[in-house]
Parts: structure tokens; sequence; C-alpha cells
């Protein structure tokens, strides 16, 4: 069967969603899933964008092996010059140039004619080809561009050097029907275009994002740009899940197939909505919560006889732990609980393991049963890179006058440090006395507390966004005390933010 290539661009057009912010070693994580997914190219990031992304972008291309790490460059030497050094260690560098090519983007953004744009794309593709062999070229807003002007400027870049030609619905605006024949007139009409892969890039403004992308697929690209959970600009990507699983589930339709395996999509959905902050709504296509959840009685009368009376995949196949039959709690053993791991494809070294063991012991000496959400937000809540502070206790009182006074200690490299604060309420008070602590100015841009799963004894889990200075990133915490998940997550985020003692 032909294989799509699944272009993943949650650690650069993802992290354009509103309020999402990922640091190096997000970006690390999230690669590394990306890669035990199985997605062909991981778009790390925009290097000219600033140090930061370089720095992703350059530690993705040392961490992953197998995939092709591609960085967006602008048709600009500067640009392109700063996505080659990013991508000097990756094992499979690919160089992403783009301009856009719509009269309304080359009137009023870029003040080009066309002529000039053509001769651009054209040298900007030479100067990236001279770097790396592997070159992308998009025309940004191609869905609102003159079709016979795209042909024009896609056989000049192709002849420079570009291996792939991407067709984006920049803006959501196409219609799937629309599109297929878009891109078959194409790719029909340009010459050189059967030696190179055409690729798709869909936004979801009207809701088409994915059926955009599987209609660009019938009309003949072999590439499609999605984002995990269908993060990105505005109202979003196509999401990978959808498409997919879209693709899996018909096979026989479309006779195309991936090489995503798709056991690892739900907790690739876990991880990034971990460290996005950005929840997926419980009705969302593939991994909310409400995919395999059945209210209506005639819908439980037929799952029960037969689940496929209601229910087109099969919740094992994308990852979602089911129940094997093993309860685990306070007086299970490591090897149950490894036994569990591996049931539910959790592939952990033997270091891992033992912390994950560990939290787990913790968790039992308070909750009768673990639930198999409870583990998942176990090994998924990794440790971040820097450890400078521990979390040893805290203590909360209110008086008669409803003031809350909450001390907190920590320990740093060993030390015992310990500060009390007043605020409104446990968590304000308990952030006020850390902050006490490091003595740093760290602000609380947003946070929510939610249940990892529907029982009444769940692990609570706090989402916290936390800026020092410029920089603002995601973190999280869990435990049964909402208040210490508060706190943990706190902690998580000063080291993250690498603040010293």
């Amino acid at each position: 069967m032909e294989k799509v290539k699944i272009f993943d661009t949650t650690l650069r057009d993802g992290e354009q969603t509103p309020r999402v912010n990922l640091n190096r070693e997000d970006k690390i994580m999230i690669a590394r899933q990306l890669e035990k997914l199985g997605v062909d190219i991981i778009e790390a990031g925009f290097p000219i964008a600033s140090e930061g992304d370089f720095l992703g972008v350059e530690a993705v291309a040392r961490t992953v092996e197998k995939p092709t790490v591609c960085a967006l460059a602008r048709c600009v030497k500067a640009d392109i010059e700063r996505a080659a050094e990013a991508l000097k260690d990756a094992k499979h560098p690919r160089i992403h140039v783009f301009l856009a090519t719509s009269d309304i983007h080359l009137t009023y953004k870029l003040k080009l004619s066309r002529e000039e744009a053509v001769a651009r794309a054209r040298e900007m593709v030479a100067y990236a080809k001279s770097f790396v062999d592997d070159i992308q070229f998009s025309a940004e807003d191609a869905s609102r561009t003159d079709k016979d002007f795209l042909c024009e400027i896609f056989g000049e870049v192709i002849r420079a050097g570009a291996t792939t030609i991407n067709i984006p619905d920049t803006v959501g605006f196409i219609q799937p029907a629309e599109y297929a024949d878009f891109i078959a007139y194409i790719r029909n009409n340009t010459e050189g275009m059967d030696k190179v892969t055409i690729s798709v890039h869909c936004h979801d403004d009207l809701g088409l994002g994915t059926a955009n992308a599987l209609g660009g697929v019938m009309g003949g690209a072999r590439q499609v740009e999605c984002t995990v959970n269908g993060l990105g600009e505005r109202a979003g990507n196509s999401a990978l899940e959808e498409v997919v699983m879209a693709l899996d589930t018909r096979g026989k339709y479309y006779n195309l197939g991936t090489n995503v395996k798709t056991r690892e999509i739900y907790r690739t959905s876990k991880l990034v909505t971990s460290l996005t902050g950005v929840e997926a709504a419980p009705t969302k296509s593939v991994i909310g919560m409400n995919c395999f959840l059945h209210e209506s009685g005639i819908h439980q009368d037929g799952i029960l006889k037969n689940r496929s009376t209601y229910e087109i995949m099969n919740p094992a196949k994308i990852g979602i732990p089911m129940n094997d039959g093993i309860v685990l709690g306070k007086h299970s053993g490591r090897h149950a609980f490894k036994a569990f791991l591996q049931h539910h494809g959790f592939e952990l070294s033997e270091k891992k393991t033992d912390k994950a063991f560990r939290e787990f012991k913790k968790l039992t000496d308070n909750k009768k049963y673990v639930t198999v959400e409870d583990i998942t937000a176990i090994v998924i809540d990794e440790v971040p890179a820097q450890d400078n502070f521990r979390f040893v206790s805290y203590q909360s009182r209110t008086d008669e006058n409803g003031e809350t006074e909450v001390t907190v200690k920590l320990v740093n490299d060993g030390r015992e440090l310990a500060a009390t604060a007043v605020g409104n309420g446990q968590v304000d008070a308990a952030y006020k006395a850390i902050n006490s602590i490091i003595n740093r100015p760290v602000e609380i841009t947003d946070y929510e507390i939610c249940a990892v799963s529907g029982k009444s004894d769940a692990l609570g889990e706090a989402k916290v966004r936390m800026k020092l200075g410029t920089r603002e990133i995601n973190t999280s915490g869990l435990d049964m005390d909402v208040i210490k998940a508060s706190i943990l997550a706190y902690i998580q985020g000063i080291n993250k933010l690498g603040v010293t003692f």
C-alpha cells in the first residue's frame, strides 16, 4: 500500500497556538514521542524567530534519529543560514522555505510583483539547496492564488532544487472537493511535479482542516502537514490523529496508509496536552474523552451486543488504556506494576520504572485502587531537566477572620528552606511563600485544577502557566491533595525556568 508522509508541525505551527510556549526541554520530550509515534518529518521550529526557537530546533536535530528534522525559513538569506546552522547535527535535515503568492499578500504584505516573487523564490530555493539536499517550498495562501501562477512558480523552484512542494490552505478557505481539483490541476500542469512530493497544509477556520487534507490526498498529495490535537494558529490545523485514523479506518477506500504507530496516538496526545496546557474538548474526534462513551439506551444496548454497532475504531488501536483485569492497589508489587505498564504499552527504562513505582506506592497510601488514568498521568508527568528545588511539606491554617497562612518547606542542594505567607486562599499563599524563598518575581498567567479520572478519589492535576521575565512556560503537578498538586506544579515550573538559589 502506498504511504502518505506525515509531516508533524506541532513544534512550529502548533506552538503558534495563542498562549502556548514550548521551551527546549518541552520540544525534546515531544520530539522523542513523535519519533516513537512514527511520523516522517518533524518541523521543529522557526530558528530566526528567536534564540529560544533556534536552540529548540538545534536540540531536536541532535535528539531524534529516524525522522527528517525540518526548520522553517522565509525567502531571506539570513533565515536560511540560521535554519541551516540549527540543523547542522540533524541526520536527515530539511529546510522549509516559504513565500506568499496570492495577490492579496503580494500587494499588501510583501509589495512584490508576480515576476519579483518568482525570482526571489527561485534564488532562495537554490541558496537553501547549497546547505542541504532536502528542500521544501511553500506558497503561502496558495488556496487564494491563481492556479496558473502557482504552476509557474512551482516549476521554477523545482528546477532550482525543491524536493517537496507544499500547497497550503493557509486561511482555511477552500472546500474539500475544490481542494482535490485544485491539487490535481497543479499536479497535471506543473513541469517536474512528478519528480517531487506534493504536500498539503490545512487550517481549520471553517472546521474543514482534516477534510481538506484528505481532499488534497485524493487530488494527489502524498504528504500531509498536521499537528497533534489540531493545535495551531487561530482555529488550528488538520489534526494528526484524525488524518491518520481516517486513512487507517478507511484504508480500502483510500488505498493509502501511513508509517504512524497508532497505539502511540493517545500517549502523544496526552503529552502534548500536558506540556501545552491546551485541553482537547470532550467531543474532540479520535482522542476526546467522550469518543468511546455511550449514554443513549439504544447505543448502550448495541454496544453490549457488539461494540462495532456504534464504534468504528477499537480504542486499543490508538493506545487508549483498557482494563486488563489487573487491579493495582497498595499490596501490588513491582512485578505486577511492571506487567501493568507493559500491557498498556509503556516502555520505560529501569530507572524510570523505579521512579514511577515509587510514585505509585505513595499514591496507594491514600487511594484504595489506582486507575489506568492515574498510572498514565504518573508516567507522562516527566521530571524537568533541572531539579534545583524539591518539595518537603506544607502547612496551612485559616484564622477566624478568614485569613489564610501557608508555610512551605523546600530542599535546595541539601539545605532545607522554609517561608510563610498570607494570601487569598491556600494556593495563593503557598505561591507567595515559594516566591519569598526563591526571591524571584514569578507570575501566574493561568491556573486550572482538574481530575485525572472520573472516580471520586481521582488524582488532582494542577496546570499552571508561569512567567519569569520574557519566558513563559506550562507546568503541571499531580496529587490527591489539590493544594499539594498546585505546589508541585509550581516547583516543577521554577525548575523548568532554571531558577537557582
